[in-house]
């Protein structure tokens, strides 16, 4: 006998029971409602007018420590608050936008408390040495300790100016900023593609940096785990014996570590070097060592005040000379490159604008001085010059055109991986 439908016969609504029968959720019909925000027309998501990161298209390295080298530098030629300030919020927006998820980019935070560790230490050597800014407005005075004859110009305690305290307040916060933009390079930069992009010659410092950079998370796992293992075994982790006890583990695991490292280094013949005439060695030091002292001696034309004139040409000078120093000395290394990174149009991009912000820093110097550098006798209130200013919102390029970081698998689908079904 053929089996019949039981809503067979049962007029034109037979059927049509929904999910859960007449009083479930589909309310009697035949196929559930959809909900409201389903029905709705999708919005179009805007997409970013720079793409998203990928290995082809990233940002190289050096473009990002050269466009913090070049606030950096624009924070050097001033010690106005305010200017410095905003460099600091160029900065911090730039690593907001375009920071990743990886352990390096975590630590902008560190550099910031190291630079306002570094604003109260300054602040707190002006209040026991003194400043050598005269000043009228006496805040309070400390005992005096007096000090011998050949001591002359050293004093600790006396008087506390409101002077001197507001130059160590501009003197610190300078520092600070140098601080950060450092820290904005080390949170966007990618070391171990920047230490894989090293020139022949500084391969073997580059791999000694990378070995050391990947047994430091090693060796504070091994820390956690055997404090972990103590805790539980009910045993202190802290003390001066709590910490031998667990130094001499972690040593050992480092040991063993760097042998076997050593011994798979060796066997994939790491070390070998290229026959090369000592003419070519010797010209070689030659130019990097010189190449080398002009790039200080011209850093420190561009820092000082009275050596912008020489600063620039001596610095090209002596970056053209260890580049060739350089160049010749990886004639020496034997070795491939595997996927290097290469410097795209972004790469420029981002490199340019901390350049520029240097170069309109430096051309500000020349036509405002007074706005760039302050004084705080007599006492007064700090000025934002428009100029200055505008030409450090040039370093606020790379948030828009460096690529926009991808997001974590579990952020981009929105949602966790379904769990493997067993057999």
């Amino acid at each position: 006998m053929p089996l019949q439908n039981e809503d067979a016969g049962r007029g034109p609504e037979a059927g049509t029971r929904g999910a859960g029968g007449e009083h479930g959720p589909a309310g009697g019909r035949a196929f559930p409602r959809r909900p409201a925000s389903a029905r709705r027309s999708p919005r179009r998501r805007r997409t970013p007018a720079a793409p998203l990161a990928s290995r082809s298209n990233a940002v190289h390295p050096g473009a990002w420590w050269l466009w913090a080298l070049g606030l950096a530098t624009a924070a050097s030629r001033t010690n106005n608050p305010l200017l410095l300030g905003l460099l600091v919020g160029v900065a911090g927006y730039v690593v907001a936008a375009r920071k990743t998820d990886a352990p390096w980019a975590r630590s902008y935070t560190a550099f910031i408390k190291i630079g306002l560790f570094v604003v109260g230490i300054r602040l707190v050597f002006n209040l026991v040495l003194g400043s050598p800014i005269p000043g009228s407005h006496t805040l309070f005075t400390l005992p005096q300790l007096p000090l011998p004859d050949w001591a002359k110009g050293i004093r600790v305690g006396g008087r506390v100016t409101a002077e001197g305290m507001l130059f160590a307040l501009y003197d610190g916060a300078r520092l600070a900023t140098l601080l950060i933009c450092v820290g904005a390079a080390n949170a966007l930069a990618n070391p171990a593609r920047l230490l894989k992009s090293l020139p022949g010659a500084l391969y073997e410092a580059g791999v000694a940096v990378v070995v050391a950079m990947t047994f430091a998370p090693n060796m504070v796992a091994d820390v956690v785990r055997l404090r972990t293992a103590r805790r539980l075994r009910g045993r202190p982790t802290g003390g001066i014996r709590a910490i031998a006890q667990i130094g001499l583990p972690v040593l050992e695991g480092a040991l063993e570590r760097s042998v076997a490292v050593a011994a798979s280094m060796d066997a994939r013949g790491y070390g070998r070097t290229a026959q090369v005439a000592a003419s070519v060695r010797h010209l070689t030091t030659v130019l990097t060592l010189g190449g080398l002292l002009g790039v200080c001696a011209g850093t420190y034309g561009l820092l000082a005040s009275e050596g912008a004139g020489y600063g620039i040409p001596v610095l090209a000078a002596g970056l053209a000379a260890s580049l060739a120093g350089l160049r010749l000395g990886g004639r020496r290394q034997l070795r491939t490159r595997y996927r290097p990174d290469r410097w795209g149009a972004r790469s420029w991009l981002v490199a340019g604008s901390g350049a520029a912000v240097a170069a309109l820093m430096l051309w500000a110097g020349g036509y405002a001085p007074d706005a760039l550098t302050l004084g705080v006798v007599p006492l007064s209130a700090p000025a934002l010059p428009l100029w200055p200013a505008l030409s450090l919102l040039v370093g606020l390029l790379p948030a828009f055109a460096a690529p926009v970081p991808a997001p974590p698998p579990a952020a981009a689908t929105g949602a966790a991986a379904p769990p493997k079904e067993s057999a």
